[in-house]
């Protein structure tokens, strides 16, 4: 049974679903990446744009927009659709978020987007970081805005409020997935925990910013969840306040990540996100080849949020 309203054909290349014509025609021009790609380098800083392979990441780029990837290029997890390299992450270093603030400024950035690994082995998992990330580029850069995407922070609350007391302008923890598929998707993570982390984030973001604070969430499509089950967490994610929700295709970055169960039709995902902003969203962006900080300016500027 199709969980779709429209879905491409179970057309087959070994084993697995061949890629439609609406994946394959967006190609990332990566000759617009180098100018970028050799300035990260120079400070050694990262960015999940590239470790992540997102399709996106030259469009991101050229828009003036980019997602740097904080505490270093090793991961604590070991997610079952990511491609970042897993183990014991190296110390923090102390110089990269004044690094990541100069680095914002000489790209002429409009819209900076700061996540990281996972760092579990942290007391913090690595709040007290995000946070001195996030203001060293507010003063280093007062007329760009910053967003902040998450990791659980093994729901700890504190971690929680002291990134949102740093003062990003959106503060963003992606669920990634439905529950019934955490124990593949996201083994070391718990769908609970991380509506603990959003709803607290939203309650401590309200009575610090007003109600113009903005909390966002994103899943990602193709691993074999069902419309039902979509429902049923757009639903829990309106329910702890998330203003803003995004939905993207999977596409397995290496043949030792999940495989694509399923290539959702772009329809298909205008139909989800209209029956996901009837739960109450603020602003929904679904496509195949959205990603959580995909436009993550012009999302932003559309609820109104300051990024001064």
């Amino acid at each position: 049974m199709p969980r779709y309203s429209k879905r491409v054909g179970r057309e087959v290349l070994e084993g697995h679903p061949r890629l439609p014509e609406w994946i394959t025609k967006e190609r990332v021009k990566l000759g617009d990446l180098h100018t970028m790609k050799k300035d990260l380098r120079t400070s050694d800083l990262h960015t999940v744009c590239e470790e992540a392979r997102c399709p996106n990441r030259s469009h991101c780029f050229t828009q003036g927009t980019a997602t740097f990837l904080l505490m270093g290029e090793v991961c604590t997890r070991a997610c079952g659709f990511c491609s970042i390299q897993s183990g014991k992450p190296r110390p923090l270093s102390p110089q990269e978020p004044h690094d990541t603030a100069e680095r914002v400024a000489s790209l002429g950035l409009r819209f900076a987007v700061l996540t990281s690994v996972n760092r579990d082995d942290l007391p913090d998992g690595g709040a007290a970081h995000f946070a001195e990330t996030v203001l060293a580029i507010r003063r280093r850069n007062p007329g760009v805005g910053v967003e902040v995407l998450v990791p659980d922070f093994l729901g700890d609350l504190d971690a929680v409020a002291r990134v949102v007391a740093a003062g990003p302008a959106v503060f963003n923890h992606n669920t990634e997935t439905v529950p019934s598929l955490y124990p593949e998707v996201r083994p070391a993570g718990k769908f609970d925990r991380s509506l603990r982390v959003l709803a607290h984030a939203k309650e401590l973001g309200t009575a610090l910013y007003g109600p113009s604070f903005r909390t966002k969430s994103g899943l990602m499509l193709g691993l074999g969840e069902t419309e039902a089950e979509l429902l049923t967490t757009f639903e829990a994610l309106a329910g702890v306040g998330v203003d803003i929700l995004t939905l993207g295709q999977y596409l397995r970055p290496t043949r030792h990540q999940l495989p694509v169960k399923e290539y959702v039709h772009p329809d298909a995902f205008a139909a989800l996100g209209a029956k996901a902003k009837a739960f109450g969203f603020q602003t929904v962006y679904a496509g195949p080849l959205v990603r959580s900080s995909f436009n993550a300016h012009e999302v932003a500027e559309m609820q109104g949020v300051s990024i001064a």
